[in-house]
């Protein structure tokens, strides 16, 4: 045992102190000998041995903290275990737990997701699978681990994972001479795990065989006193009971029938695999009956049946059924429960139990269970019973629970419940479940547990104070630690014997002697050191990978090809896994594969015990060169699994900046000349106003692109329409001065417009200045009629500069001439033409208004009619409203109208214009006036209300040209894709305007994924569809998008945000909040960013397949594909050959003429034609693949086809309609109702009862609506199916859309010619449906209805939905069946739909 004594380093010897305040003794005697060699230690359940787990953790502690590289690994051999150990190792330790089992998926995890783990993880606990299949696929290294600790260590025999691991890797180590290993605790109730007793002689070879395997040495108290100090022994009472059979005739009667019914049912059954699954279940729950029939009564064989008839979960796990084999398997269950109920006489009073005697005469009971109930009763006077009922099967449990549960509640209050461990076949408890169970028990909710072993081994269940074996434990290791369940001070543990057993008397008799008799022997040899392991345990044939270390064994090769097999694409009617030939006269083994797989046979031969072995290792290790498995030995899907994940995973900032087009920026100093380009804005009306609209002219520093200089769009005002047309007028060059000028009647304007704050303004004017910072820079000045040419309204932006002080100065060119006069103002004396047509305002209410001109005939003392009906003055009406008294009431009053407000004309939704109020102009008293602008037309304030819009739209252009500008310096010189388009594409659904990026998302999606998928198609053409749609959906998911538009400054482009006009800038206005920062799109180009805003990831992924579907759209396939190269999708449409190696007579298989002229298309290669109709479980070997690659390819293809056809035929269609009309006609529905119109599913190549069963119910289905004539040519039939339809009948459309694309040699065309004519009659706008469940959830939304939650339920292998709709207070239900829940789904909605409709 040298080793064992010196297998740390020197920096292990500084182990620190770790030991705890309330450790016992022994305990600290036990960590003592651990710390110095690897121990095992052997003390009684409940003594604390997790204690010296911990302890001893705690002194490794500083060689685990991260960063160290090193962890510790506690290993429990039952799941419900790990999370028990692991919550006292955080109670009691600092160290960072991860916990660990199978139902996790860490089957499937790779490399890269292990060593996450163990950079975050200190101590790891697991179920010792885990860690063996980490060992051998190389994601743990031995070396690292410093700790292992080893729970029910008894267990390290055979072919055990924990022997697994000392054999194939510690010894192997060892042996190798490696010293790093790591310190090894075992702990056990129990070193020996025989049947037989443990006597002298053969008790210390057991032990040191563990000691040999686990290369460690026991160690044990030296006297059992000194812990029972601290723990108590239950005392063990033996309850004999006589047997007696159960009447014969009755025994006869009914072992005949079952055998008569196990008969009928067999020979109900075909001659394929399900047959033969379903036929050993029959016999497995044949042989279960008559277990229960003579050991337990015809009460409890009755239980069973009747459990086994409604039993939901994998009966009897002898592989799976088809639905035909389980309703067989079902029936022969039920037929038995009810020959066995024949055989009980009940009545209203009878209960079973109630007269014992008579029960066992009558055979309804056996002795055993009338022992088992007198045994319990006489413990009715025990306040706070807890009871373990210990039994060997679970079907036992399961009826012991049913037989006490009726029969013990007569007599006090007791509950009882079962536990039984995931293991078993007949079971499906969950670990959530046990431990609420346990957690009953603890609390005295549940007084009684029948258990099987589960809860023999480490579950910690302390308030116990009874046991009862009901039955015999079958080895040392389980008597100890069932024992060992009572915990309780003065607690009893029964041991059932049936009388003149003498064999199970003396054998329980020497198990209760065996403790102290292994713990002498263990004592005596203390000093022995470890026998090194036998070669032979450890040189098994193995196959290992240098570079990694990963390992596959003889042994290890059989589950790793089943797993291999297991992660192939599979389906409901088809599980791939491989099979094995074996001719024993040759001494050979076959192993075939499933089609999917590279491989699809191994043949070796060999000793015939393990030629199968052989013939797996052997698969593995071509799988291993072909790369199908990786050099950790694991499925290469794993490794493109955990890579897809990692895609998801990447963090993603959802505050994004808000691009601002440098065109509209100043990007040049100022000179005392500055030449600007001059666009007039046309505006013109389609309907009648009080007020005209006038030209407006855009001067900006920038000369724009062709497609925006000559825009035209609409925009939505209170009436109709008005169109806006953008042209080109010419130059002009501006002083300073000037354009000092115009901002200041841009600002003047436009802040009155947008805001109606003038006490504001003067703060406003006085900022103003040409800045050296990036500012907005271009100027709207109103034009004068004169179409196309350049001609500004100077009066107009001079009406800027109105003040009283120049008032006289201007009065010398008044227009008014012999009618010209001087009007009191609010600031003086103002001339009577200064006041037509201008701006002013009434500081007594704050407002705005425009002057057009007076009323001669009015003045203060006119009376003015009041809403009531009432007349008042003027003069009166302004001193009792706002308490002002007119001083100047002989003046005319001025003609006003109240501002104009400022929308978002933008809006698809048109503006409803309410009718035009009464108080929209008004009569001004001058006196009240403040004139703010002076000469400037209503007609000119009105225009200049749509100027936020308009310049929205005209900003979003520019945002667009910018971006297409660096798409168009990198790839695509020479192809013209309009502006328009690109903004469509960057415009998502919030901004409510007439368009959005929804029909061109769609259209690229579909291009997408068929540029991807047939890019991987040919370029890994050995690999399955699994693996295929794994790498396509790494490219194309939302989250690979987001990534790629996110790198290329994607998000601060696009337009998400409802347009807010008072949000918008004012060009030349900075004394607001924003700024323009300078950001670099690329070498030569920059961008401004005016803030941010969120922008969700799937956001950036749409706008990216929207750009996709608007080159495909505008430039064609050549133009998406240079655009998807630019963004990192790099896939091209070159020809490459299709690698195929079939050599077979396809005339000899399918009927290659019929389905020619059915498809009008002729095969260059028919072999192609029998693949795509081979599924997967059609196991001939000629036929090397089956359909999933040619369906992989032909999915993504009609899907694109389909959207193509539909983009293009309907142009006008509204966004979002391309939706819906494409997921109408590309789904499942539609496609296999098609398959089955043209009748290809005649021509499927299966081996499958259930798909055969399926698909005959379907056509059988399909034939009662043709002939009742629910299905017309117009019908959109793919929602209107009421069954489930196999998804095979489908898939074959979409498999010979592949087929026929790669014979063609990627010819499209040829595709579209040859299925669309099965998918008539397309969808149009006129016949597209929502789908049922959609339709309801959204008339739910718009009409405020409560839809209440779907309740799903299942029986007989229907599911049922339930769909509850609550409107008006009146509750509308209904519930629908089918073979699947989402077709029953359906179907509840569709007539809950119809009931609200007719409301």
């Amino acid at each position: 045992m040298e080793a064992a004594k010196t297998d740390i380093d020197s920096r292990d010897q500084q182990l620190s102190d770790a030991t705890l305040p309330f450790a016992r003794s022994y305990q600290l005697e036990a960590l003592e000998k651990a710390l110095k060699q690897n121990t095992i230690v052997f003390l009684d359940t409940g003594s604390g041995k997790t204690l010296i787990a911990i302890m001893l953790l705690r002194s490794y502690a500083h060689l685990l903290r991260k960063p160290s590289p090193f962890f510790a690994v506690f290993l429990v051999p039952q799941v419900v275990l790990v999370s028990q150990q692991a919550e006292a190792l955080r109670l009691h330790t600092d160290l960072k737990v991860g916990i660990y089992w199978g139902e996790m998926g860490v089957d499937f995890w790779d490399a890269a997701t292990w060593k996450k783990e163990l950079d975050e993880n200190e101590v790891l606990v697991m179920t010792p699978q885990i860690l063996l299949n980490g060992l051998r696929h190389s994601f743990f290294k031995l070396h690292s681990i410093k700790v292992l600790i080893v729970d029910e260590c008894h267990h390290a025999r055979g072919k055990h994972p924990y022997a697994c691991i000392m054999t194939e890797f510690y010894h192997r180590q060892l042996n190798s001479g490696v010293c790093n290993l790591p310190r090894i605790l075992g702990m056990t109730a129990s070193p020996i795990k025989s049947k037989g007793a443990s006597l002298e002689s053969t008790c210390w070879q057991q032990i040191c065989d563990l000691e040999t395997i686990m290369y460690s040495k026991v160690y044990t108290c030296a006297s059992e006193s000194v812990v029972a100090e601290f723990v108590p022994f239950p005392t063990p009472k033996f309850r004999f009971y006589k047997h007696t059979d159960i009447p014969y005739h009755t025994q006869a009667c009914l072992v005949e029938k079952l055998k008569i019914l196990k008969a009928e049912h067999e020979d109900s059954l075909g001659h394929n695999d399900f047959a033969e699954s379903a036929r050993k279940k029959v016999t497995k729950i044949y042989s279960t009956l008559l277990y229960c029939l003579d050991e337990l009564g015809v009460w409890l064989a009755l239980k069973a049946a009747q459990f086994l008839s409604c039993y939901e979960s994998d009966l009897l796990s002898f592989g799976k059924l088809d639905t035909f084999g389980e309703k067989i398997v079902k029936g022969f269950s039920l037929a038995a429960s009810h020959a066995f109920a024949s055989c009980i006489t009940t009545g209203p009073e009878w209960y079973v139990g109630d007269n014992a005697k008579i029960d066992v005469d009558a055979g309804l009971l056996t002795t055993k269970i009338v022992c088992l109930i007198e045994s319990l009763l006489e413990y009715r006077n025990l306040n706070e019973i807890r009871c373990i009922v210990f039994v060997q099967r679970v079907i036992t449990a399961i009826v012991l629970q049913s037989l006490l549960a009726e029969s013990l509640p007569k007599y006090n209050g007791w509950k009882t419940k079962y536990v039984a461990g995931n293991n078993s076949q007949l079971q499906s408890q969950t670990r959530k479940k046990q431990n609420e169970i346990v957690e009953e028990f603890q609390k005295g909710k549940v007084n009684i547990i029948v258990a099987t072993s589960i809860l023999e081994e480490g579950l910690d269940v302390q308030s116990c104070n009874l046991v009862i074996r009901f039955d015999p434990s079958n080895t040392v290791s389980s008597f100890i630690q069932s024992r060992g369940r009572a915990r309780m001070q003065n607690s009893d543990y029964l041991l059932m014997v049936k009388s003149g057993d003498s064999s199970t008397h003396s054998r329980l008799e020497k198990y209760l002697a065996s403790g102290e008799i292994m713990r002498k022997e263990s004592l005596r040899n203390a000093a022995v050191s470890c026998s090194s392991l036998k070669g032979e345990r450890n040189d098994d044939e193995f196959y290992s990978i240098d570079s990694t270390g990963a390992i596959v064994t003889l042994d290890s090769s059989v589950g790793l090809i089943y797993l291999y097999c297991s992660r192939l694409p599979s389906d409901v009617y088809f599980k791939p896994t491989p099979r094995c030939i074996i001719e024993k006269e040759l001494g050979t083994c076959t192993l075939l594969l499933p089609k999917s797989c590279p491989i699809q046979s191994i043949c070796v031969q060999g000793n015939i015990k393990s030629v199968k072995q052989k013939a797996c290792l052997e698969a593995c290790k071509q799988l291993h060169t072909i790369g199908a498995l990786t050099d950790n030995l694991v499925p290469d899907i794993f490794v493109e699994e955990a890579v897809a994940k990692e895609v998801g995973n990447e963090l993603y900032d959802d505050e994004q900046p808000i691009y601002f087009p440098p065109e509209l920026v100043n990007q040049s100093p100022w000179k005392l000349n500055t030449k600007y380009y001059c666009y007039l804005i046309k505006l013109d009306q389609d309907s009648q106003n009080d007020v005209t609209v006038h030209n407006i002219v855009l001067v900006m520093r920038t000369e724009l692109e062709s497609d925006i200089s000559s825009a035209n769009f609409n925009l939505q005002v209170e009436r109709g329409l008005l169109t806006v047309n953008l042209r080109y007028v010419g130059e002009i060059n501006l002083t300073q001065e000037l354009i000092l000028l115009c901002r200041r009647f841009n600002v003047t304007l436009l802040n009155i417009l947008l805001d109606h704050n003038v006490n504001e303004l003067d703060k406003v004017l006085k900022g103003l200045q040409l800045g050296i910072d990036p500012e907005v820079d271009y100027f709207l000045l109103p034009a004068i009629s004169c179409p196309y040419q350049l001609s500004i309204d100077w009066t107009s932006v001079t009406s800027v500069l109105f003040s009283y002080e120049n008032v006289r100065e201007d009065h010398k060119n008044c227009s008014l001439k012999d009618n010209a006069c001087y009007i009191q103002t609010k600031n003086g004396l103002v001339c009577k033409c200064k006041l037509q047509n201008s701006l002013v305002y009434t500081p007594h209410n704050g407002k705005v208004y425009c002057v057009s001109g007076s009323f001669d005939d009015l003045d203060g003392n006119s009376l003015l009619r009041l809403r009531d009906g009432r007349h008042i003055t003027y003069k009166e009406y302004y001193e009792a409203r706002h308490g002002i008294k007119l001083r100047f009431d002989k003046e005319v009053l001025l003609n006003g109208r109240h501002i104009f407000p400022v929308q978002n004309y933008l809006h698809r939704c048109r503006q409803q214009r309410g009718k035009e109020s009464e108080d929209a102009y008004v009569e001004l008293p001058p006196e009240l006036c403040c004139v703010i602008m002076s000469p400037i037309s209503i007609s000119t304030v009105y225009s200049f209300t749509f100027i936020p819009s308009i310049m929205h739209r005209l900003e979003s252009l520019l945002i667009a040209i910018n971006l297409k500008k660096i798409h168009l310096d990198c790839f695509m010189q020479n192809t013209d894709i309009p502006t328009m388009k690109i903004l469509e594409a960057i415009t998502t659904k919030k901004c409510q305007e007439g368009f959005h990026l929804e029909s061109l998302e769609t259209l690229g999606d579909s291009f997408l994924k068929y540029a991807t998928s047939q890019q991987l198609f040919k370029k890994y053409q050995s690999y399955h569809e699994g693996i295929l749609s794994i790498k396509k959906d790494k490219i194309v998911c939302n989250a690979a998008l987001c990534k790629l538009g996110y790198d290329h400054n994607l998000p601060g482009f696009i337009c998400n945000e409802f347009f807010d006009h008072k949000r918008w800038i004012i060009p030349g206005d900075n004394s607001g909040s924003y700024s323009l920062k300078a950001e670099l799109l690329s070498k030569t180009k920059n961008i401004y960013a005016r803030g941010t805003r969120k922008i969700k990831n799937k956001t950036v992924a749409d706008v990216v397949e929207a750009l996709i579907g608007a080159y495909l759209s505008s430039g064609g396939e050549v133009a998406a594909l240079l655009f998807m190269n630019w963004i990192g999708i790099e896939v091209d449409f070159v020809d490459i050959p299709y690698q195929r190696h079939f050599q077979l007579q396809a005339d000899t298989l399918v009927n290659v003429s019929f389905l020619e002229s059915l498809l009008n298309y002729s095969f260059r290669d028919p072999s192609l034609l029998v693949e795509a109709l081979t599924h997967g479980s059609y196991m001939l070997p000629e036929i090397p693949r089956c359909y999933q690659r040619l369906e992989f390819l032909g999915d993504s293809l009609l899907d694109y086809l389909v959207t193509v056809h539909l983009y293009h035929k309907y142009p006008k269609m509204s966004p979002g309609l391309l939706t819906d009309m494409r997921s109408a006609s590309v789904n499942n529905d539609c496609y296999a109702q098609s398959a089955i119109k043209g009748g290809l599913h005649k021509h499927i190549l299966h081996a499958s009862q259930k798909l055969h069963k399926d698909i005959a119910d379907v056509i059988r289905n399909f034939e009662e609506i043709t002939s009742e004539e629910k299905i017309t040519s117009e019908s959109t039939f793919g929602w209107e199916s009421e069954v489930s339809l196999p998804k095979v009948l489908g898939d074959v459309i979409e498999s010979l859309a592949g087929a026929i694309l790669v014979d063609s040699g990627y010819n499209k065309e040829a595709v579209f010619k040859s299925i669309m004519p099965l998918l008539e009659p397309l969808i149009t706008p006129e016949t597209v449906r929502f789908h049922p469940v959609r339709e309801l959830n959204e008339l739910c939304q718009k009409q405020n209805f409560e839809r209440k939650r779907h309740i799903f339920s299942s029986e007989n292998g229907m599911a049922s939905c339930t769909v509850e709709v609550e409107a008006n207070g009146e509750i509308f239900s209904h519930t629908a069946s089918a073979k699947d829940k989402n077709t029953a789904k359906k179907i509840a909605a569709k007539e809950v739909l119809k009931a609200l409709k007719g409301i």
